[in-house]
């Protein structure tokens, strides 16, 4: 069984003009929204064996949050380039190159990508994956690289508007 966990990233700042896209920080609405994400993903035990971020700020910085709230050694956590501004055949060889001894991914990126590619395995799809939003799915077979053919479940699809 994999299961791969699908995020976007917090929510960040337009406030500084000068700053390129990949560096703009997290502001603090989305520090908070992520943290009721983390209360959610506790409850249920999630443990991840990797969690993958781009390298954008905003996505590193929500990396950070979501693997200190679940555990996870932040030094672990790996940037990933493919995963910024990317297509679904670089977010399917980012998936399909992460070692079979790995059964539970956290993907941390943005849109429009992560939603279309949450969407390649959902039945009901999502238009706009929100900030910090999380949908998870869980595959039928030990093999990354064979996730497309396997037979699958949607666990929950999850925003921080959602919760309370």
């Amino acid at each position: 069984m994999k299961t791969l966990y699908l995020m976007r990233h917090a929510k960040s700042t337009w406030e500084f003009p000068e700053l390129r896209d990949e560096e703009r920080p997290l502001i603090e609405k989305g520090v908070k929204r992520t943290q009721k994400i983390i209360n959610f993903l506790t409850k249920k035990n999630i443990k991840p064996d990797v969690i993958l971020s781009s390298h954008a700020v905003r996505a590193h910085e929500t990396a950070k949050i979501i693997a200190e709230g679940l555990a996870y050694p932040v030094k672990d956590i790996v940037i990933e380039e493919k995963v910024y501004e990317s297509t679904l055949d670089n977010l399917f060889d980012v998936v399909n190159g992460t070692p079979d001894t790995k059964h539970t991914m956290v993907m941390v990126g943005h849109n429009p990508t992560i939603t279309n590619f949450a969407n390649y395995f959902l039945t009901e799809y999502v238009d706009y994956l929100p900030t910090s939003g999380v949908v998870c799915v869980e595959f039928e077979t030990d093999k990354w690289n064979e996730i497309v053919n396997a037979k699958r479940h949607t666990r929950f699809v999850i925003y921080p508007k959602m919760l309370k």
